[in-house]
């Protein structure tokens, strides 16, 4: 995406202000100082320049609109000064500072802008009536960090807790910190602390001073600031004590939490339900559950109750680690114990028991909260919703919509994405597109809800674009977008594999101040895992758990599957182990993905482990996994155990779908038992189920196999009745068995017969024919391969096999091992296959058995076709080289963005 469009992205179009009209008040704002800015025309900002950002206008014009306001010189110079305030807190500071102009506080504006001064940045600051704003504008207008800069800067600080705002001291406190580092962080703390007592207390200063290096998470110095105290004789505040714990915890410090703790019970102040809390949810985030469940037990000594926050805070670490049964319990000792259940503590045990698949139990439990007095929210619907949808019981999810509107509970963004994903994935399109068009176009969303759900419509119907323009345009009209907006974005993009995009939006979402949820993190990680750039993306959910961001089994799965697409069996297994020990329990998915990802490798024996390991968790295997299961089984020629398997899947509550009986078909089809495949045809349709294109392919094929010509045009005649029509699949059966018959003729008419019906060829298509090409006389395999060429024909590595063993077979293996060589001069990856081939044409070269060394019409037909093979892959490799480059992940500014730079860059 171009430069001038990441700036219009990221900044405020001055042209678009509602607010601030050319009139007198905007050429007295303007004007304020003809001596430190060229005084464009009032034109300049109407309508006319609206393609021109805030921060587009200092590089083109070299003005920019608050330069006048700060009293340093030229800040719009320094790109540092662009970033620090959003488009949206641009366009608040401008609307403030017009009305303090309305309101004839020019003058305040006019001394601060010609020297700095703290009373007057106080006085702004004040006038703005709005701390995120007057912060904001602090800042951008102090950007010199010298010595006396921040002397002022304290003494603005001393002011504003005088003054009774002391939130807003602490606000400049923590971003002065964090611009000025470590190795001067203390001269801030010197010059709060001097002639402090004019202003505020000793504790009011030292507070804000802890809650500054909290803010800027500089642990060092929050502890220096806590031994002053104690030197002082004061005690720190409970709740600033709750956020160093936090904090101690999140980076693993144990060993100042317990001093901190001792030092609290020696000196006080006594630890709190709320202090106890924060280190149970410390510990268990680190998957540290014994150390939590001790802290349950030892705040009782010292005093504090647990309460619901405590017992939910538990119960979630259990459910997270899939010890669902462990966490009934505890809500059975929380009801012992005289302490309600709350909404949050049922609404985890559903999303839990939905996560292993359970979600009969789910809705017993949904049902049964409500007869104890507690109401499901949006968040218990969207948890069941959600369950049934990945059970792919759409149908299910649909029903329990109507009722969450029947009851009058407010869906959300989430529950739409939930249902669209749904209808789109198990259910059917155009049920998905009427959601979205009562919800998008007919207008039947709530208001809070237009902007995200709008959003997410664009995306899921593929117009990215379209989404991307309507989000810049709410930013810049100062319309609130949540996380869930970004993130339909950022999902969109990642599974479109364009992960530079998708990380563009999340540095959009990062600098208007939204924090990453787990959905952020797991969409940007598929992003990497779709275009199989898995070193990516392990460095980016290593950098993720390092700065503390919400990592979840989702993510984990999304990597997984990636390993498993790329045939990285190995790094699969390493990921799964590597869970374990953060702590992080796979659920029903991500059993599911581990389980097909081991069958298509081929390992049905430790996918069959995994499935036991499974049940032993208690997890409740879907359709999905007993269907990877008989895939490998049905593959692997063990169509007993294939047949057991269903059996079980029946006992267990689950009914065949039409996937299941295909692959129990092709199994028997492959073995050439064609009247078991018969039978299980004939019980597909007594149990309900419709026999599908699949289901008619298979068994043609089959039929076809066994030289069975009669029973393959019987079931192609009785697909037609079905009202289904051949695809590609069916000609091609019937293009292989012809061919294999030496039918050529019919063949050929065949192909024209599919290209007249509308049918497009696929590459087995062309390899078929090619393949018959190759073997019959010449005159008529010229007619074939013009045919062929006519219609686009794209050679694969099996093209390049078949041509090869050709060349060898017909006598002529130097010329194989010629074309060998320059298909790896191009880095064309050999299969077995063609390992075999050259090996054959190499040993028969050094047994100097007899071949062909004359050209022949025939070797040149030979060659015409390799050249063409070649050519092509060629291409197609350096086509792949120039757009599949290496990416690496930096981080970009303080606030958690990040971006990828091309390392050929670098």
């Amino acid at each position: 995406m171009c430069a001038t469009l990441r700036l219009m992205r990221i900044n405020f179009k001055v042209g678009h202000f509602p607010h601030f009209p050319a009139t007198s008040y905007t050429s007295q704002l303007l004007l304020l100082h003809s001596h430190k800015t060229l005084n464009p025309k009032v034109s300049d900002f109407s309508t006319s320049s609206s393609n021109y950002s805030s921060n587009s206008l200092v590089s083109v014009k070299g003005f920019d609109f608050l330069e006048q306001f700060t009293p340093f010189k030229s800040p719009a110079k320094n790109c540092s000064n662009c970033t620090v305030i959003t488009s949206n807190e641009r366009r608040k500071i401008v609307v403030g500072l017009s009305k303090m102009i309305k309101d004839e506080k020019g003058c305040i504006l006019e001394a601060f802008s010609r020297d700095f001064c703290p009373s007057f940045l106080v006085k702004i600051m004040n006038l703005f009536d709005d701390r995120e704003v007057a912060f904001a504008f602090f800042k951008y207008a102090v950007q010199d960090y010298g010595e006396a800069t921040m002397k002022g800067c304290c003494i603005s600080a001393h002011i504003l807790a005088a003054g009774e705002l002391r939130l807003l001291a602490q606000d400049m406190l923590s971003w002065i910190v964090k611009r000025v580092g470590k190795c001067r962080s203390y001269e801030v703390v010197e010059f709060m602390w001097r002639e402090h007592y004019k202003y505020e207390s000793d504790f009011s200063v030292l507070d804000s001073l802890m809650r500054a290096f909290l803010t800027a998470e500089m642990v060092s110095g929050a502890l220096e600031i806590w031994s002053r105290m104690r030197d002082n004789g004061l005690r720190p505040s409970s709740s600033a004590v709750g956020i160093l714990f936090k904090l101690l915890l999140r980076i693993g410090d144990y060993g100042s939490v317990w001093k901190l703790l001792r030092d609290m019970l020696r000196k006080g102040p006594r630890p709190t339900s709320n202090l106890f809390n924060v280190m149970v949810l410390g510990y268990c985030r680190k998957g540290r559950l014994q150390t939590g469940e001790s802290l349950f037990h030892l705040m009782r000594k010292f005093g504090c109750e647990p309460d619901v926050f405590t017992y939910n805070i538990l119960i979630n670490a259990y459910c997270i680690r899939g010890w669902t049964s462990h966490a009934s319990n505890w809500v059975h000792m929380m009801a012992e114990d005289g302490c309600s259940p709350s909404i949050c503590t049922f609404s985890t045990i559903i999303n839990a028991l939905c996560k292993e698949g359970n979600v009969v139990e789910a809705r017993k439990l949904f049902d049964g909260m409500q007869d104890v007095g507690v109401f499901p929210s949006t968040a218990t619907y969207n948890a069941l919703m959600d369950g049934y949808v990945k059970a792919r019981e759409v149908f299910q999810a649909s029903m329990l919509y109507e009722e969450m509107k029947k009851n009058g509970v407010a869906p959300d963004a989430i529950t739409f994405n939930i249902l669209v994903a749904g209808h789109y994935k198990y259910g059917k399109e155009e049920d998905g597109d009427r959601l979205l068009w009562d919800l998008t176009v007919a207008g039947l969303s709530p208001d809070y809800l237009f902007s995200d759900v709008s959003i997410a419509g664009l995306c899921w119907a593929g117009r990215l674009n379209e989404a991307m323009v309507l989000l810049d345009n709410l930013l810049e009209k100062g319309i609130p977008v949540s996380v869930i907006a970004f993130n339909s974005i950022i999902a969109a993009y990642s599974k479109e594999g364009l992960e530079e995009k998708a990380f563009e939006v999340y540095n959009i979402m990062v600098q208007f101040g939204q924090t990453p949820s787990a959905s952020t993190c797991s969409s940007l990680l598929l992003g990497f895992s779709m275009t199989g750039r898995l070193q990516e993306a392990r460095d980016l959910m290593a950098k993720m758990i390092t700065m503390s961001f919400p990592i979840n089994i989702t993510a984990c799965t999304v990597l997984l599957d990636g390993y498993f697409k790329k045939g990285d069996v190995m790094g699969a297994r390493t990921l799964w182990e590597e869970m374990e020990k953060m702590g992080i329990a796979p659920d029903a998915v991500a059993f599911s993905a581990l389980i097909d990802g081991l069958v298509k490798a081929g390992s049905v024996g430790d996918a069959y482990d995994a499935f036991f390991q499974m049940l032993r968790k208690g997890l409740v295997p879907n359709n999905f996994v007993y269907n990877s299961l008989i895939t490998g089984l049905c593959n692997s020629g063990h169509m007993y155990e294939a047949q057991k398997l269903e059996n079980d899947m029946r006992e267990r509550g689950l009914l065949p779908d039409v996937f299941t009986i295909n692959t129990i078909i092709n199994g028997f089809c492959k073995q050439g038992r064609m009247k078991l495949a018969i039978d299980s045809f004939v019980e597909m349709q007594r149990s309900g189920l419709q026999p599908d294109i699949v289901t008619y392919n298979t068994l043609i094929n089959g039929f076809c196999k066994a030289f069975d010509v009669v029973n393959a045009d019987n079931f192609m005649k009785r697909m037609y009745a079905s009202g289904l029509e051949p695809d590609i699949t069916t000609y091609n059966i019937w293009l292989h068995d012809l061919c294999s018959t030496r039918r050529i003729n019919r063949a050929a008419m065949m192909l024209d017969e599919l290209v007249s019906a509308g049918v497009l060829p696929n590459t087995v298509t062309y390899n078929t024919m090619m393949n018959t090409a190759c073997n019959d006389i010449l005159d008529r395999a010229m007619i074939l391969t013009a045919k062929l060429l006519k219609m686009a024909f794209i050679p694969n590595t099996v093209t390049a096999n078949l041509l090869l063993s050709h060349l060898w077979k017909q006598g002529l293996p130097q010329r194989a091992l010629i074309w060998g060589k320059k298909l790896t001069e191009i880095g064309f990856e050999f299969d077995e296959i063609t390992h075999k081939i050259l090996d054959k044409a190499s040993h028969c070269i050094q047994e100097k058995a007899d071949y062909c060394t004359e050209t022949t019409e025939k070797s040149l037909f030979l060659d015409f076709l390799m050249y063409i093979t070649y050519d092509f892959l060629r291409r197609s490799r350096a086509y792949t080289d120039n757009n599949d480059s290496s990416f690496e992940l930096v981080e970009d500014g303080p606030c958690g963005s990040f971006k990828l730079v091309n390392k050929a860059t670098v």
